[in-house]
């Protein structure tokens, strides 16, 4: 299947947003489709963190419309969009230091064997789940190992092993190569093209143009609440990239 005659997973249509006299959001369209990596960038301000909050339902938008997998959806809250497949990686990650890997994952969704009346958590049945997940990411992360003592790149996968534990059809990424090794980027980066593989849309919030141009099908820059350039990567350079986040070039 082409992208030509594929449902986009994720359809943006003059979405804006204003708080009170604000306007954060203006006219913003945008497609993802399954399998694609798309880098959002902008600089601080651009409406970046706004359109994110959108989709995964902290905010409502004031205009515009959003449609997932072909309907129209309407979110009153990050549980409606994690229901239909949406999930969030945010930059602090969520996870909790003193459990394992495994119980990370299941967090919330934990699994549980039932004795008569009584049920108790099912910690054999989440650690092999838990390993299928991590073996899919081909990440070397043992469901045993607690999280304290995890580098950020085997942080990262435990926070997307939980997305897929949900079967998320798009993944949004919140700066995750930030603070972390050369060694570590490349780990999180492999992650990325793991959910590709397995045609998850991943769009990935970043300030790392290398990054940006590594992984991504296709790039999206914000200013100043308005999208001015969505470009496949092989049609556009860090330089006009960084012309746009700027302001020196004003659209592309």
């Amino acid at each position: 299947m082409t992208r030509a005659d594929a449902t986009p997973v994720l359809e943006l249509t003059g979405i804006g947003k204003e708080f009170g006299a604000i306007r954060a959001l203006h006219g913003v369209d945008m497609q993802v489709f399954p399998g694609e990596v798309v880098g959002l960038m902008g600089d601080n301000g651009a409406g970046k963190s706004t359109l994110v909050k959108i989709i995964a339902g902290n905010f409502r938008p004031t205009h515009g419309e959003i449609r997932f997998t072909g309907s129209a959806v309407h979110f009153n809250r990050p549980v409606d969009a994690r229901a239909v497949g949406i999930e969030v990686v945010y930059q602090d990650l969520a996870l909790a230091d003193n459990l394992t890997a495994a119980a990370n994952v299941f967090l919330g969704r934990e699994l549980k064997r039932k004795f008569g009346p009584i049920a108790l958590l099912d910690h054999k049945a989440m650690a092999a789940r838990a390993l299928e997940l991590f073996g899919e990411l081909r990440s070397e992360t043992r469901p045993d190992d607690l999280v304290k003592q995890m580098s950020g790149g085997q942080r990262q996968a435990v926070a997307i092993a939980r997305t897929r534990l949900s079967n998320a059809r798009l993944v949004m990424m919140d700066e995750p190569t930030a603070a972390i090794s050369v060694r570590q980027v490349e780990q999180v980066l492999g992650l990325i093209h793991r959910l590709k593989e397995q045609g998850v849309a991943v769009m990935l919030i970043s300030h790392r143009m290398p990054d940006v141009f590594a992984v991504c099908d296709r790039v999206v820059v914000m200013r100043r609440g308005e999208k001015r350039a969505d470009k496949p990567i092989h049609e556009t350079s860090p330089e006009e990239v960084t012309a746009l986040i700027t302001g020196a070039k004003e659209a592309a």
